[in-house]
């Protein structure tokens, strides 16, 4: 029984809505949607999302609803706002997708859609396969059943019998790891036990699709690394997974590919590492419209316009100049007021080079230029992994280097000297100029992946760093063994 496939376009669709769709409409309806699935098997997609809208009527007082209701007006009494504007991707079977992008982004709201929990205004989502979502804490729980009873009600809402629960109840329950609360109202719950339970629940139906929305970032860390292992296993399996998450190194590591949305507007999608660069400049305000869309679709956002305006005009600035050592794959930005003209790494020995020996001391460079007077500026890098997994990383604040203000044209040269104890492999480096005016935080210049960085090891630990241990082995007698 596959509860995903459904066909939302005849849901949202008034003409074909309800019992009164004449014979010939429906077998042409019925006919479209066999052939559709039969593509989207044959491609192997599990979601079709294309040209999705969702759009709510705001009004300013609730009379105004109430005269548009009964009929009483008829004067426009709202104003429509886009919660998603002509959204359109595929998810394949078998992969694991991350959306990602600011709060009212509309990442919510297209899982939602998705799953069958709200009508999209216009559009069409194609799901092929059984979804089990965790959309937010509460969701298809009844606060007043005990742990036990809900898994019940949630397993029969999926099409299970009762002894189709019974087989599964054991491994809920120790995946959940509650103990005797399971017996006790869901609403005396914690925000960590009901997620717990809630995940088990919705890994244990058996889905082809799992979408978790936010949900584990209430849990302990033992729990959401006993999660993030099962994705791995549900990855494996073949399974599609759709992860919603502000944790941007858990999308690096676990998603093949993400989806960055932003005000209702898709941006982009494709692999996580680019995707993660480009939401930290949606942070600042610094990247360009989509291909296609104009200023309306990003629902007139003065702000966004200016900054792309302004990061155009740097970029070309930049161009003219011939000034960074920027390579044509770094990704770069900022408003130009500082510029990074030159970077690099050496070793214990004063070298230029790009390839550190483990454990030895090293020193990061850059030296930049003032284009105009700035207060306390910041000075910063960081390292990444090849997927885009931010590892380590500092600055001048947070070091209490250097808190000064510099007059235009004044040009700094910057260094960071420490140990090198990330383990042997390829690293990414990234460079940047920030600083605050006001309570504004503002990007002079950024560069992502700028060099990539050898580390040389003949002794890699665990994770990413080495905590360096000296170890000591003695008998229970005090003596050394």
């Amino acid at each position: 029984m596959l509860l995903g496939l459904r066909e939302h376009e005849m849901r949202s669709n008034p003409q074909v809505s309800g019992n009164k769709i004449p014979g010939f409409l429906m077998q042409d309806l019925l006919t479209g949607r066999k052939a559709w699935f039969a593509i989207m098997e044959r491609e192997e997609i599990a979601i079709a999302v294309e040209n999705v809208c969702k759009v709510y009527k705001l009004y300013d007082r609730p009379m105004d609803r109430m005269k548009e209701a009964l009929g009483l007006t008829r004067k426009k009494k709202y104003r429509e706002h886009f919660a998603l504007s002509d959204v359109s991707f595929d998810i394949r079977q078998g992969e694991c997708v991350g959306i990602i992008g600011t709060n009212g982004s509309g990442k919510s709201t297209i899982l939602k859609i998705i799953t069958g929990v709200l009508n999209q205004t216009s559009g069409t989502v194609r799901v092929n396969g059984r979804i089990s979502a965790l959309l937010e804490l509460g969701a298809g729980f009844n606060m007043e059943y005990s742990g036990m009873e809900n898994i019940y009600l949630n397993g029969t809402m999926n099409g299970f019998s009762e002894n189709e629960i019974n087989e599964r109840l054991q491994d809920i329950l120790d995946f959940a790891d509650i103990g005797d609360y399971v017996h006790q109202p869901v609403k005396t719950y914690s925000s960590g036990m009901f997620v717990r339970l809630a995940f088990s629940v919705a890994i244990n139906i058996d889905p082809e699709i799992l979408i978790v929305d936010e949900a584990l970032s209430v849990g302990d860390v033992f729990f959401q690394a006993k999660c993030y292992h099962k994705f791995e296993e549900f990855k494996k399996m073949g399974k599609t997974i759709i992860i919603v998450s502000h944790d941007l190194s858990s999308i690096a590591k676990y998603c093949d590919r993400v989806i960055l949305l932003n005000q209702g507007v898709k941006l982009g999608e494709g692999l996580p590492k680019d995707m993660i660069d480009d939401f930290k400049r949606v942070l600042v305000g610094q990247y360009e419209l989509p291909e296609g869309k104009s200023g309306q679709s990003l629902l007139q956002d003065a702000e966004v316009q200016e900054a792309v305006l302004a990061k155009n005009a740097a970029q070309q600035k930049k161009k003219n100049a011939g000034q960074t050592n920027a390579d044509a794959k770094t990704l770069e930005y900022g408003t130009k007021d500082a510029v990074i003209e030159e970077f690099y790494v050496t070793d214990d020995r004063g070298i230029r080079t790009n390839a550190i020996m483990k454990g030895a001391e090293f020193a990061i460079h850059m030296r930049v230029r003032f284009e105009n007077a700035l207060p306390a500026p910041i000075f910063a890098f960081s390292f990444k992994t090849a997927k885009g997994t931010e590892i380590t990383g500092t600055n001048t604040m947070f070091e209490k280097a250097f808190l000064e203000s510099v007059e235009a044209g004044a040009v700094k040269e910057v260094s960071f000297t420490q140990k090198m104890s990330l383990q042997g492999g390829e690293y990414l480096l990234s460079f940047g100029v920030t600083g605050y005016t006001g309570n504004d935080f503002q990007v002079y210049h950024r560069l992502y992946d700028a060099l990539d960085v050898t580390v040389i090891s003949d002794k890699n630990t665990v994770g990413y760093y080495d905590m360096d241990s000296k170890v000591v082995v003695c008998d229970a007698g005090g003596k050394n063994g």
